[in-house]
């Protein structure tokens, strides 16, 4: 693999190069005024931290200062290909040009152009058409880049490592800058205006309105080193670059003759894709133990560029897909806040075939009340001591045993573990322990008193009372050895009166989801 960065002009410049740890090379150019970042293979080298430091504001439009070039073979074609990244003027977009058809054709990195296809995302059809490109998106999007020029000379990007790595190293050594010459500098939002489910097969999504991007994702494969993972990442900059960045691609040694018999997989090797036999992983060592659900994460982050504006959502994905989660980019569009301003010109170049947004907002269960200010995300982690000091309720009646997640009037997530030594099974019931799901809806809405006395002052001198429960629905049984997850989101609040939608899961299932409306008073 080849990495350089040249003056937009400058392409033929005399060059030297530095030797990476994985034996590439970064080609830089030597007419350049500043020395270029050196790309690193992990996140946390100084050049990185410090490239990804002097991001331009979040608030506005991003671009590079100069060109960057890479070059590889493509995973599933097995062609090679050289990319550049190119500079792009505030309000262009993000779109690819392919150098090596006549009259250089742009296709746009929008949902609009993407056809359903098989272990990667393509965009165009027939002789024209670009297949996976994924990666060279997700590397753009994790960095916050709003418009961009990307050359081919072939019809599939380089694989290099299998992640997105390469791509961002790439883009930071290329200097990433504040978009201009253009009449559109603000950044476009997709926010949502109700929350969205979308089911494709066994990919299974929901999204919901927020202030940033974070992404739940889980996946189940029978093998004994994947089996069940799952993982949560807030999508910035730094996050992207040290969590998902440089999740390699993967594959199994069973498949590989029926694929490539397909046409698939053609430049795919142990150099650029993680392969598994039936024990292990075959010639590569994993760079994080969950670097699977990690590889799936990235992937949902390059798909959703093809919203063609910055998502703000809170997505759960359950075994994504590129063909899932390019049906959730369609519903997110379909389901989006009207934009204003100079958003709404910039989103009105989504190009025909995308859904525009909804005139109107309809709220569903579980949705937060688009009249509520929005909030910084302010996650936390409060153990058994910091929730006594929280909630009145004591031994044998406290059943929270740990908050994960706690966004400020917006959104709390608890753990309940439930086992066999529980009072409660003792009578329900004796050689059938099952917890009675009244004391699952209890657990919710103690999770949910977490998240409304944390926001009053003197919580030790309140209490909440629970009004109401709607639409209680109970999914399956919860017994001993399971862990519960309570996940509770805010609707609306007046006052010192809440309506939250919960829902309780075990191991992604859920087991229970209930509707309720409390109060907080004083003591």
């Amino acid at each position: 693999m080849t990495v350089s960065t040249s003056d937009a002009g400058a392409d033929d410049r005399r060059a030297h190069s530095r030797t990476r740890t994985d034996g590439s090379t970064l080609e830089l150019s030597a007419a350049e005024a500043i020395v270029p970042l050196t790309p690193c293979e992990g996140a946390g080298g100084d050049a990185v931290v410090h490239a990804l430091g002097a991001l331009p504001p979040a608030g506005r439009r991003r671009t590079i200062a100069r060109l960057a070039t890479l070059a590889g073979v493509g995973l599933h074609l097995g062609a090679p290909c050289t990319l550049r990244f190119r500079p792009a003027p505030a309000g262009h977009g993000i779109a690819f040009v392919r150098v090596d058809r006549p009259g250089a054709p742009a296709i746009p990195a929008r949902v609009a152009h993407a056809v359903a296809s098989e272990r990667r995302t393509v965009l165009g059809s027939g002789d024209e058409a670009l297949h996976t490109v994924e990666h060279v998106l997700a590397a753009v999007a994790g960095l916050a880049i709003d418009d961009l020029v990307i050359e081919l000379d072939a019809a599939e990007p380089p694989i290099l490592d299998g992640s997105a790595g390469p791509f961002l190293d790439a883009l930071l050594a290329s200097g990433v800058v504040e978009a201009g010459g253009g009449a559109q500098e603000e950044v476009a939002w997709l926010d949502l205006a109700e929350p969205v489910r979308v089911i494709d097969g066994e990919s299974v999504y929901e999204a919901h309105p927020a202030d940033a991007l974070s992404l739940e994702v889980s996946i189940d494969f029978p093998h004994p080193l994947i089996g069940r993972q799952h993982g949560r990442y807030v999508v910035t900059p730094a996050a992207f670059a040290a969590e998902l960045a440089r999740a390699r691609t993967f594959g199994f040694v069973h498949e590989v003759e029926a694929l490539r018999a397909r046409g698939l997989i053609q430049g795919a090797s142990i150099e650029n894709a993680l392969v598994l036999d039936e024990r292990a992983v075959v010639g590569a060592t994993l760079r994080w133990p969950d670097e699977f659900v990690r590889h799936k994460a990235m992937d949902c982050v390059g798909d959703l560029a093809l919203a063609g504006r910055r998502v703000r959502a809170r997505i759960v994905a359950h075994k994504p897909s590129h063909r899932g989660t390019v049906t959730l980019v369609r519903a997110l569009l379909e389901h989006a806040r009207p934009a204003e301003g100079a958003r709404a010109r910039s989103a009105g170049r989504a190009g025909a075939g995308e859904a525009p947004p909804h005139s109107s907002v309809r709220r569903a269960p579980g949705a937060a009340d688009p009249s509520l200010p929005a909030l910084e995300r302010r996650p936390s982690v409060l153990g058994i001591e910091e929730i006594m000091k929280v909630l009145p309720h004591r031994y044998p009646f406290l059943l929270v045993d740990r908050i994960v997640e706690v966004e400020e009037k917006r959104r709390v997530v608890g753990i309940k573990n439930v086992t066999i030594n529980e009072p409660f099974f003792q009578g329900h019931f004796p050689g059938h322990p099952i917890m009675p799901g009244v004391l699952i809806v209890e657990a919710m809405a103690q999770t949910g008193g977490v998240l409304l006395l944390g926001s009053v002052p003197d919580p030790g001198q309140k209490v909440v009372y629970f009004m109401t429960l709607d639409n209680v629905k109970f999914r399956r049984p919860v017994k001993p050895g399971d862990q519960l997850r309570f996940e509770l989101d805010l609707v609306k609040i007046r006052g010192m009166v809440c309506q939250m939608h919960g829902v309780a899961k075990v191991d992604g299932e859920v087991v229970c989801e209930a509707d309720m409306t409390a109060m907080v008073r004083d003591r």
